[in-house]
């Protein structure tokens, strides 16, 4: 076998001895009808984990068929993955627990309840623009409830200066969109200090607001919390 060859195989031949692993129903969609979406996603779970470095508590919201928990449960001790569609709890028990033991996956609508845990930190990407406005308060207060007074709240949205770009599935489920105002406005109800980013594809800066299609805050010191 000539050294190129054998190399290679050093270097790969373990890898096909690895059970493969199925991705979820939404992101196996994504790849075959827009596989640029999978990346976006991943840059967001990306750039979460990397604020969240030393949290070894964290809970995410709106967890979906779990494309980004890897990025998370390599960051953390613990990961709380929360969402309101059973569907997709069970496709994360299914697919990825066996890989990622730390992960609990929990079957909750925060709308109505709290998941009563406590957490170091909590995150949601691609979640809050599907909350009825009516009931954002409670959702809210019910992720707030879960995080200490030195605790941190990541929000990623779409927003809402790029809704005339969105596509038909998003135009339809987009009830609740935020600016980069709007959403600061909402953070500062509940923490001391809140820092906003935009993201353009998966590249994250601070430029002009109406013109980043996804937005992001970072907050922290929760108030009221003793």
């Amino acid at each position: 076998m000539s050294r190129d060859k054998k190399v290679y195989h050093e270097g790969s031949d373990f890898q096909f001895k690895h059970k493969e692993i199925p991705l979820g129903a939404p992101s196996s969609y994504s790849l075959t009808h827009d596989p640029k979406h999978l990346a976006f996603v991943l840059a967001r779970y990306n750039f979460c984990a990397k604020m969240l470095e030393g949290k070894k508590r964290i809970m995410e919201v709106g967890s979906g068929d779990g494309l980004g928990l890897p990025v998370i449960a390599k960051t953390a001790e613990r990961v709380y993955c929360v969402d309101w569609d059973a569907r997709h709890v069970k496709s994360i028990k299914r697919r990825l627990l066996k890989w990622f033991p730390n992960v609990t996956a929990l079957n909750l609508d925060l709308n109505k309840v709290s998941p009563g845990i406590k957490v170091d930190a909590a995150f949601l990407i691609d979640v809050l623009e599907h909350v009825d406005p009516k009931k954002e308060r409670a959702f809210v207060e019910n992720i707030v409830g879960c995080l200490p007074h030195d605790g941190v709240l990541i929000v990623g949205t779409p927003n809402v200066t790029a809704s005339r770009y969105a596509s038909p599935c998003s135009q339809v489920q987009h009830i609740n969109m935020k600016s980069m105002e709007s959403l600061r406005a909402l953070m500062e109800r509940y923490f001391e200090n809140v820092f906003m980013f935009g993201m353009n594809d998966a590249v994250l800066h601070t430029g002009y607001a109406p013109m980043c299609h996804f937005i992001f805050s970072v907050a922290s010191g929760v108030k009221g919390v003793k």
